[in-house]
């Protein structure tokens, strides 16, 4: 049995679910998601204010499906209630962000400034200059925007300078060294 799987998702305040045809909708104080269910032997139940992924069978692909189903409604729930957030932080001389509605604005060292524009359910924020907060309810739209954020000028390994996540640790090398004979 999947650990992940068998753990019933619990409906938040202000949160309500629903499931039919293979679809499951989630809808809360900011916004609704949903996702349709494409594995046939993953069954979902909406009782007592609880969510329950079960699987009809042992295949490989059943059991490979069960615990990820549970795992995405379990974030679409925490998503509409209280959403997501990742930070991101510039680094390097000259480097910045700025936001301007639904675009955000880079100088990453490039002969020209780099323009990223929001999809639907994404708001950037600027708190300074070197900080982007990317956020939103969908969990995996919040990472692959910052990702793809980040892909823009990833950090180098000598002094650091790029975009990088706000909890992530750049490993540095030492530069060239100054032997002495």
């Amino acid at each position: 049995m999947s650990r992940i799987g068998r753990i019933p998702v619990k409906l938040l305040d202000g949160v309500t679910a629903e499931y039919k045809d293979n679809i499951v909708t989630v809808k809360g104080p900011l916004g609704q998601l949903q996702t349709k269910i494409l594995n046939d032997r993953i069954n979902v139940e909406i009782k007592d204010g609880e969510i329950h992924v079960t699987r009809m069978d042992d295949i490989k692909t059943s059991r490979a499906a069960h615990g990820m189903y549970r795992a995405i409604i379990a974030n679409m729930v925490k998503g509409v209630k209280d959403g997501y957030s990742k930070g991101l932080v510039i680094s390097g001389v000259g480097y910045k962000a700025a936001v301007s509605g639904n675009k955000l604005t880079m100088s990453l060292g490039y002969s020209h400034p780099i323009e990223v524009i929001a999809p639907e359910g994404i708001k950037f924020e600027c708190p300074s200059i070197t900080e982007i907060k990317v956020s939103g309810i969908d969990k995996e739209l919040v990472g692959q925007v910052a990702s793809d954020i980040r892909s823009k000028r990833k950090p180098e390994p000598y002094h650091g300078y790029g975009v990088r996540y706000s909890d992530e640790v750049i490993l540095r090398k030492a530069g060239k060294a100054n032997s002495k004979k």
